[in-house]
């Protein structure tokens, strides 16, 4: 268990706090979705609360270690001042720490709070270079990691930092640990994943650190025909990870030996193009047309998973199990999302596309906790101790 900010007294202390605000925005800068600033608010709340001097820093896009105008954070200081009813105070400094932006942070009072610029308008930011770190440091006397989405890097502002910083946890990291791992080191039975996404080589590790520990694995999205094809079925043009027909073999054959139920589509949604906008069919999933391409589920298979998931009591899902980002590919995931939503299992949605998907179909406040970090929560899944949190106090 690591310590977080409930664990150490702040008041009057300055505090350098990581988040995650790598928000959406449209043309003209506006934000289009702040969930990633909500989900700091709790933290950020909590420092104020206690009387704490709050400097906050995270990044934005992928400026590439220049200044970049367009990737300033400006926008979230601004949609943070509301959210929180009190001025946010941000300097817009390219080098991130300057003169002006070291005193300001040592005038701040307390319950005061400032947004540093982009930390990727430094190159040494995800080198995770020594000089950064401690210009970093040099403008707090504690270090708090909120940022989940990006705790799998080792960047100065993720992890560096805690070189020269007491370091502790926010609320956000906290509620992620306990979810993602009471789920896979104690989850009540029967445990059930769902893994979706194109690419079978994207989640070997994940599956094959679940396999030890669920009692059902479904296996849909564009990963799924390779695993179909290792069974000898016809997949027409569907997505196939060919160098990984063998890996699929042994998996399910890994399965059976561990008595680990392994779901594939049984009939899927095809269409002969990517692409909304053609003729789409259904067919079985061992007989698919050699020009057609299978881009969802079918409703056979929706139906199958639907039924698995009623009877669980943990499920963690990653990946959409189609296309469904195109409306004539969206059913399987939306049937998955509300066979989730209708349960009373514990559901945690693995970030990224998942996430989005649930979003965007209406069922993400029934879900239990829906992760901030695809990449982060991925690598936590594979069983991997991710650097923005190994560097943080132990309780």
């Amino acid at each position: 268990m690591k310590k977080t900010v409930r664990d150490i007294d702040v008041k009057g202390k300055k505090v350098i706090v990581r988040c995650d605000f790598n928000v959406p925005q449209d043309k003209e800068g506006n934000i289009t979705d702040d969930i990633r600033i909500t989900s700091a608010l709790p933290t950020i709340s909590y420092l104020i609360e206690q009387g704490a001097k709050v400097i906050l820093m995270s990044h934005l896009g992928r400026p590439d270690g220049e200044a970049n105008m367009k990737y300033t954070l400006k926008p979230v200081a601004d949609r943070l001042s509301e959210l929180l009813g009190k001025s946010v105070l941000f300097i817009s400094a390219p080098e991130v720490v300057s003169e002006e932006v070291s005193k300001a942070a040592a005038g701040l009072a307390e319950g005061e709070v400032m947004l540093l610029e982009n930390v990727r308008f430094r190159k040494e930011e995800t080198k995770n270079g020594e000089n950064f770190s401690r210009e970093l440091a040099d403008l707090a006397e504690l270090f708090v990691n909120d940022a989940f989405g990006t705790a799998h890097r080792a960047h100065s502002s993720t992890a560096g930092v805690a070189d020269y910083l007491p370091a502790v946890s926010g609320f956000l990291i906290e509620k992620e640990v306990k979810f993602l791992g009471s789920a896979v080191e104690a989850p009540e039975r029967p445990f059930v994943a769902i893994m979706g996404g194109a690419k079978v080589k994207d989640k070997i590790l994940v599956i094959e650190n679940l396999l030890a520990k669920v009692d059902t694995l479904i296996i849909g999205g564009g990963m799924a025909f390779t695993f179909l094809k290792a069974k000898g079925y016809e997949i027409g043009k569907s997505l196939l990870d060919a160098e990984r027909i063998d890996y699929a073999t042994e998996l399910m054959k890994k399965a059976e030996e561990k008595g680990v139920k392994i779901l594939l589509p049984i009939d899927v949604v095809a269409a002969k193009e990517f692409s909304n906008d053609v003729e789409t069919a259904e067919f079985e999933a061992d007989a698919i047309p050699a020009e057609w391409m299978g881009l969802d589920v079918g409703p056979k298979s929706a139906q199958l998973f639907s039924e698995e998931l009623k009877n669980a009591k943990t499920v963690i899902w990653n990946g959409p199990v189609g296309a469904f980002e195109m409306s004539n590919f969206a059913q399987g995931t939306i049937a998955v999302a509300k066979a989730l939503a209708e349960t009373d299992a514990v559901t945690i949605i693995g970030g990224g596309d998942s996430a989005a998907a649930v979003e965007q179909f209406g069922y993400a406040d029934k879900m239990t906790h829906i992760s901030t970090g695809g990449g982060a929560s991925l690598e936590f899944l594979e069983g991997k101790e991710l650097p923005g949190i190994a560097v943080l106090q132990d309780k």
